[in-house]
C-alpha cells in the first residue's frame, strides 16, 4: 500500500521509510520546501513540497494512499520561531485528521511517546491530546508511544548521540541525575529502544487490523539507570569516564532561571519528566514485531564511532 508520512525526513523519519520500502510499501513524504535533500531514498519516494500549516499540501501529500503516520515531535519550544508543542503535536495532528477524512485516507498510525498524560508538562500534555483527538476521529487509529529511541542518527538528533556530545566526549566528568536523596535509592531509568524495532512495530502495527483502536508502550529489554547507560555509551566509544551523581533539584533550579535561553542544556519540563523515569514493558514490543529486541549495548552503539 502507499503510506504517507507526516514527518518523514528526521530520525525516526528515515528509519520509517526505510523499513515501509523494505516492506513492500509506497512512500509519500511531506517536506518543507529546499529540504528535498532530507528525504531518504529520494528517488524511491514521491515528495511533496509543503508544512503542517498547508492544508492543500497535506491533501495532496494523501492522494493515493491507504494510510497516513503522523510523526512529529519536538523536545522543546521556540515561541519566537513558531515552533510550540501546540503546533507541532496537536494542531498538526489535527490538520492531518482533516486532510486523511477528505481524502478517504482511513489508517492513521501516531508516534506518541511513553509517559504522556493529562495533567503533565506541555509536551506530555499535546501528546495526550494528539492522541485522544486520533482514537476519537473515526479513522482506524493504532497509537505507538516508545520509550527513548536509539540507534545511528545519519547526521540527525538522537538519544545516545547527544548523550556522547554532551557528557562523554568532553573532558570533564559526566553526570549521573538522580532523585531524592540518592543515586542508589532516586536513580533515574529508562527502557531505551532501538530504532529498527520501533520502525518494525509501525510496520507490524500497518499490516495487522487487531491493532486499531489499541495504544502500544514500546520498551528495549532492558530498564536501565542514567549511570548505566552513560557508562555504556563510555564502553562503546572507548571512553573511560569518571561520573558524578547529581540530584535533579539543583538542575531545577538552573533551569527555573535559565531555561528562557535556548543553549541552557534541560527545561523544567525535560526535568520533571526525567524524574517520572521512562519504562515500558518489552514483551509488548516483542510480541507486536514477533522477534527478540535489540539491547542498549556496545554493538547496537557502534555507530557512536563513526
Amino acid at each position: 500500500m502507499r503510506v504517507a508520512i507526516v514527518g518523514g525526513t528526521g530520525f525516526v523519519g528515515g528509519h520509517l521509510t526505510d523499513a515501509l520500502l523494505a516492506a513492500g510499501h509506497e512512500v509519500s513524504l511531506l517536506v518543507r520546501a529546499g529540504s528535498e535533500d532530507k528525504a531518504r531514498q529520494s528517488k524511491q519516494v514521491r515528495v511533496i513540497p509543503g508544512d503542517l500549516a498547508m492544508q492543500d499540501a497535506l491533501r495532496s501529500l494523501m492522494k493515493e494512499c491507504s494510510a497516513v503516520i503522523y510523526n512529529v515531535g519536538i523536545l522543546r519550544e521556540f515561541p519566537r520561531r513558531g515552533i510550540t508543542f501546540e503546533e507541532a503535536q496537536y494542531q498538526g495532528l489535527v490538520r492531518t485528521v482533516e486532510a486523511a477524512r477528505a481524502t478517504g485516507v482511513k489508517r492513521l498510525l501516531l508516534m506518541s511517546a511513553n509517559g504522556v498524560k493529562q495533567p503533565g508538562t506541555p509536551y506530555q500534555e499535546t501528546k495526550y491530546r494528539a492522541e485522544q483527538h486520533a482514537l476519537q476521529s473515526g479513522l482506524e487509529v493504532t497509537v505507538l508511544r516508545p520509550s527513548v529511541i536509539f540507534g545511528d542518527p545519519e547526521g540527525k538528533m538522537e538519544f545516545a548521540t547527544q548523550l556522547f556530545n554532551d557528557m562523554i566526549r568532553p573532558p570533564v566528568p559526566a553526570v549521573a541525575f538522580f532523585t531524592g536523596r540518592s543515586l542508589r535509592k532516586g536513580a533515574v531509568v529508562m527502557s531505551p529502544v532501538y530504532i529498527a524495532d520501533v520502525a518494525s512495530a509501525f510496520v507490524a502495527a500497518l499490516e495487522n487490523d487487531e491493532t486499531i483502536g489499541k495504544t502500544y508502550c514500546l520498551g528495549g529489554p532492558e530498564v536501565l539507570s542514567w549511570q548505566e547507560m552513560l557508562r555504556r555509551i563510555a564502553a562503546a566509544t572507548g571512553r573511560d569516564k569518571w561520573i558524578l551523581p547529581m540530584p535533579t533539584w539543583i538542575m531545577r533550579v538552573g533551569a527555573t532561571l535559565f531555561d528562557w535561553l535556548p543553549f541552557f542544556p534541560v527545561t523544567r519540563g525535560q526535568l520533571t519528566m526525567l524524574e517520572e523515569g521512562n519504562i515500558a514493558d518489552p514483551e509488548v514490543l516483542k510480541q507486536l514485531i514477533g522477534r527478540e529486541l535489540s539491547g542498549f549495548t556496545t554493538d547496537t552503539l557502534s555507530y557512536l564511532c563513526k
